[in-house]
Parts: structure tokens; sequence; C-alpha cells
């Protein structure tokens, strides 16, 4: 795929220009442009040609650091977040890091890890054919010279099953279920007489935190990631009346205190904190509804976290601007798109108009944009990436919106650099 240009520096043509001939004005001497009687092979000779060659290449590395820059500027962060690969298809999704990822400048990704990795501190956790500390060793080094941010995920309090399946925690771990009574039915359905969307666990047990750490620390060692992503979205089953430990309790406290938790054990190894922002909108206020939004008011512990968690704000059939309410609270955000290619560019206009219409104290907590994937990477691989959806899937999919979305940057970053000449 030919890749749009990024935006140059001023007269950047015209010193690639120039180099390029006095390249090839060197290829065609048939004396040393530096000393003469010594013939084209000569040491001199060899020596110069050297000199040219590395003052060419330390001058395109540093036109490369400038766009890097600029694009910086405009777009702090520059995301992609999807299920970490199976073993089967990381050399394929390794090589879509470097063709499709790198070119584009993507500078952040986000590999939703749960239980595809072979944990040691906890093995009984681990799902079949997991991801090996090798595997994850790749991934890092891909991610690495390509100047992206790695950053793993597990999800953290909700999302601990899905529809008839139990995770991993509360498969191996039953007493941390913050609704035990609720029972998984044989055939699930929307919606259902127990409000059953996915369990959560009880994070006031006195006993999960030991676990659930013990795995963050080990994914983001082995992953070398400063920073940390702890899901906690569409999070149904908090402060339950049947619990012991939280009925009675105000919800927006317990989801404020369980992020305040993650973020304080995250903080003493100089992590930091990264959450979907939904639990934090207020769902009928706003009209946002249940899933991108809250109904069971955990939307006012968004006064009651700590202000350096970032959040990243989903929306997938409209641009909602709901960023502008995060970055008043004082909180950075990230914007993200899904499926819908217009909504992921109006997306990033807006983005990039918060950050340029922003007082100073506000514009640095506009921090870009991120692409999001809701399928496994070799789903994704084989379907969305090669053309295969089909119907309405064909155009509005996750692979499109990301081209569109990136594409857009581009030329929004195109149309700063010209302004700025």
């Amino acid at each position: 795929m030919k890749m749009q240009n990024l935006p140059t520096a001023d007269n950047s043509k015209d010193r690639s220009s120039r180099r390029k001939e006095a390249l090839i004005s060197l290829e065609g001497r048939s004396e040393p442009p530096c000393v003469g009687g010594y013939g084209l092979g000569g040491v001199l000779n060899w020596a110069c040609r050297l000199a040219l060659m590395m003052t060419v290449c330390a001058l395109t590395a540093g036109h490369s650091a400038a766009a890097a820059n600029d694009l910086d500027k405009l777009m702090p962060v520059r995301g992609f977040c999807i299920a970490a690969p199976r073993p089967k298809h990381l050399e394929r999704f390794i090589a879509f890091i470097n063709d499709e990822l790198a070119p584009r400048q993507v500078n952040t990704l986000i590999l939703r890890v749960d239980y595809n990795y072979q944990y040691q501190s906890h093995p009984e956790l681990a799902e079949n054919g997991a991801l090996s500390r090798e595997d994850v060793k790749k991934l890092v080094n891909a991610c690495r010279t390509n100047h992206i941010r790695l950053i793993p995920h597990i999800n953290l309090l909700g999302h601990q099953s899905w529809a008839g399946n139990t995770y991993g925690l509360l498969k191996q771990y039953p007493e941390f279920d913050e609704t035990p009574l609720v029972k998984m039915p044989a055939k699930y359905e929307w919606p259902n007489p127990d409000g059953l969307y996915c369990k959560s666990y009880c994070p006031l047990h006195p006993k999960v935190h030991d676990i659930v750490f013990a795995l963050v620390d080990e994914l983001c060692d082995a992953f070398e990631a400063d920073t940390f992503h702890a899901g906690m979205d569409e999070v149904f089953y908090i402060g339950d009346d049947k619990c012991p430990r939280c009925a009675g309790k105000d919800k927006a406290e317990l989801f404020a205190g369980e992020v305040r938790v993650i973020h304080d054990h995250l903080a003493q190894k100089s992590r930091s904190l990264w959450i979907w922002g939904d639990r934090l909108l207020d769902g009928k206020t706003t009209g946002l509804g249940m899933w991108e939004a809250s109904y069971n008011n955990t939307w006012r512990a968004i006064d009651l976290i700590p202000k350096d968690v970032v959040i990243c704000d989903w929306h997938y059939e409209r641009p909602d601007q709901t960023a502008v309410y995060f970055a008043m609270k004082g909180l950075k955000v990230v914007t993200c798109p899904y499926r819908m290619p217009q909504v992921a560019v109006t997306q990033a206009q807006d983005m990039v108009k918060f950050r340029k219409s922003s007082t100073p104290e506000m514009r640095e907590r506009f921090q870009g944009v991120m692409q999001t994937v809701w399928s496994d990477a070799g789903g994704f691989l084989d379907r969305d990436y090669q053309g295969k959806a089909t119907g309405k899937n064909a155009v509005n999919n996750s692979w499109n919106t990301f081209r569109a979305m990136f594409d857009e940057i581009a030329k929004l970053n195109e149309a700063k650099s010209e302004k700025e000449k």
C-alpha cells in the first residue's frame, strides 16, 4: 500500500534534491572530489565518500526527527488497541506493526493480554496456547525498533466473564465473585432477569489484589512497560446488595477506590494507569446510555480518582465530544473510535481543534486518538485487514476506520506545516 508522505520542514524538498544531486555527481567522478591524484578506489576518495554519506544520513535523520516532533505537537498520542495475538499469529502481527503501524507513525500500542500469557506467578490463570515470555520479547523489540510505546492490558474489576463463559480469575477463585448467586446460563441472552452482562470481582475482597497485582507486575515486567491499562469499562455489577463486603456502599466510591488502589500500586514502580472512561460519564443526563456511560451512579467517581490517570474515551457511533468534560476535570484523555470511518475522521479533527483552541493548561490534557479493534488479532488480520468483511462491515470496519483516521491526521499535519511556512 502506498503511504501518504508526512509533511516536510521548510525547504526540505530543495535540501533533498541537493543531497541526491551530490551523490549522483560523486558516483560519476573519475577523480576523488577531495584530493586529486588518487584513483576512484583510493583511500581518501573512500574517506570523502563515507563522510558525505554520513552527512546525508545525519541530515535525513534530523529531518525525520523534526517531522516526528511536528506530529507529536499536533497529536501526542497516535494509538492502536487490539487483543494480543496468539503465538500462531505472532509473526504476521509483527509484520503488521512494521508494515502498517510504523509507517503511519503510530506511537502507542495497547495489547489486551488478559490471560493470553504464560504467567509464572499464577500459571493456573494462563489460557491454553498463551504467549510465552519469548513471544512477548519479540513484540517488545518490534515496538522498540519502531519507537512505539507498548502498553499491556488486563481487564480489572469488570469483564470477568463473557456471554456464558467465566474467565480465569473467577473460574479459579470463585470466592472473588461480586455476585456468586448469579449463575452463568447454559445459553446466554441479553437482556436477562439477572442483568448479567459481565461478571465482576469484589474490589473489597481481602485477597483479590494479591492475585491481581502479581499478574499486573509480571506482565508489566515482561512487556518492559511504564504504563498499564486496567480496562474497567462496562462495570454493571458493583456494590451488589447481597455482597457481604460491598452492600450498601456508594458505587462511585467503590469504583474510585479500586482505581486508586491500582493506581497506587503501579506508582510504587513509577508506572502510570490508563482506563476506559465510560463509567465516569452520567449516561442518563447526557443521553449516552448504559454502555458508553453509567446508569449505576459510578460517574461521580470522576471527582475522586487521581488526576494523572489517563482516560480512553470511547464513542463508536457518534463523535461525542466528552473529551472536553474529562479535560475540564483535570484528566488527560485519548479519544477512541472503532468501526465508523467518518466518525473517526471527525474525532481526529475535534482533537486537533481542542488542542488548538484551548488554554495551555487544557491543551496538554487532549492527548490524541486511538483506534480500537474488538476482535482477536488473528481474526482482524484474516478478515478486515484482508478486505474480506461482508455486508455493512465491508465499509464500516476497524481497518478502514484506522486508515481513514490516520490519513486525516497526515492531512491535518500537512496543513499545519503549510500554514507555518
